[in-house]
């Protein structure tokens, strides 16, 4: 197992501790990850786009003129889809973009997800974070005593102070252990992890 530095929100190291070789020392495999990617952003999407066809266009009862002499081309309507207004062909339909890959796979990007940024040397653990109040000053001093300019927390429950006083600071986001996904992780250039994370997401993708 490899073993990486604890430390605490001054920078200061406190520790050890090992790490599963199964959640962060896997082979980092490209197609995986993108794969799975793929699958949320599918997922984000509303699908709500929506044209109307030449039935659903409002009015169309009358030939817009006669069919014969006045040297147009002959129309029987102007829902037509060549007419200004009309129609569209083929235009797009609320539709559910969502799909699934198999457990396996999605849980196997998050490994690999996890390995790709301890092998970069782009993951800290962290001792705790906590906050006494909601303070956004307080939250960037600590991000740069830690020397982390764009990053993912990790926390393994709920803790509003330290939701609330980054959500307004650009290039973080702060993240439930059980919510962890490929998409976030990638999407940060630094992973900070709370060292009781580690029990939760060995718990979580191994079991």
């Amino acid at each position: 197992m490899a073993v990486t530095e604890v430390y605490n929100t001054d920078n200061k190291k406190v520790g050890e501790v090992e790490l599963n070789d199964a959640l962060f020392g896997l082979e980092v495999k490209k197609h995986i990850l993108h794969d799975v990617v793929k699958m949320q952003l599918a997922n984000r999407r509303a699908g709500t786009a929506s044209t109307k066809t030449r039935t659903e266009v409002r009015g169309g009862g009358a030939k817009p003129y006669r069919q014969k002499g006045t040297g147009r081309a002959r129309a029987g309507t102007n829902n037509s889809p060549l007419w200004r207004g009309g129609g569209v062909t083929f235009g797009p339909k609320p539709r559910d973009y969502s799909y699934k890959l198999p457990k396996k796979v999605r849980r196997l990007g998050v490994r690999m997800a996890l390995s790709a940024r301890f092998s970069e040397d782009n993951m800290v653990v962290l001792d705790g974070f906590d906050l006494a109040d909601i303070k956004t000053k307080q939250f960037v001093e600590i991000m740069k005593k830690l020397n982390i300019e764009n990053g993912l927390i990790v926390i393994p429950g709920k803790n509003e102070n330290l939701e609330k006083s980054s959500r307004n600071v650009q290039g973080y986001k702060v993240i439930q252990a059980d919510g962890l996904n490929v998409y976030d992780i990638l999407l940060h250039r630094r992973l900070v992890l709370l060292q009781p994370c580690l029990g939760q997401l060995e718990e979580r993708l191994l079991s």
